[in-house]
């Protein structure tokens, strides 16, 4: 598995920005996220077994949005790194756990307030994996993740609905735009 040194130094990390044209160029990652924020690329992976959506909550010490739930998995790629590596590595880096093959999905942008000073401006790469089989539920990085949890769509949209202050604002987002993610038939919110 290839690894950033930067990640293993706590020394700053650098993601591919996507300029006016569409152009990527290295930035560093929290000035991605400054003022308003920057285009960027990102990574978001949804997990699904036998219907059920694998969720988690944000550890407490994560740098924003901490405590709130999320999809399976987020991340930003390396500069110069694949999105299918970057996907994969950081399902094992925060979940412990990994699937056989991820599926790209779609690609969308948002832009959302993620801390008093941070923000997300990203065009996503989607993935998906989907299996009939029953999945374990993964032991996650406790630095990473501190919970982990199965649920149907149905279950999660009402969820979001009664308490949205427990989801992270890109959550909220993707689950308002779910048609857009073109993720597994059948499980869609109501």
């Amino acid at each position: 598995m290839r690894r950033n040194p930067a990640r293993l130094m706590n020394a700053p990390i650098t993601i591919p920005g996507v300029d006016e044209r569409g152009r990527l160029y290295p930035i560093e990652k929290l000035a991605a996220h400054r003022g308003g924020g920057v285009l960027h690329l990102a990574i978001s992976i949804f997990v699904f077994s036998q219907g059920r959506l694998l969720i988690q909550r944000r550890a407490q010490g994560k740098y924003h949005s901490s405590g709130l739930w999320a999809n399976t998995c987020c991340t930003h790629p390396d500069w110069g790194e694949d999105m299918h590596t970057a996907a994969h590595r950081r399902l094992r880096e925060e979940l412990n756990f990994d699937v056989p093959n991820l599926e790209q999905r779609a690609v969308i942008d948002y832009h959302a307030r993620v801390s008093a000073d941070l923000w997300e401006r990203e065009r996503v790469h989607v993935f998906q994996y989907a299996t009939d089989e029953l999945l374990d539920t993964p032991m996650p990085v406790t630095d990473e993740v501190s919970a982990t949890r199965w649920i149907t769509v149905s279950d999660l949209r009402r969820e979001m609905l009664q308490m949205p202050e427990k989801f992270a604002p890109w959550f909220r987002i993707y689950v308002s735009r779910w048609n857009e993610l073109s993720l597994i038939t059948g499980a869609e919110p109501d």
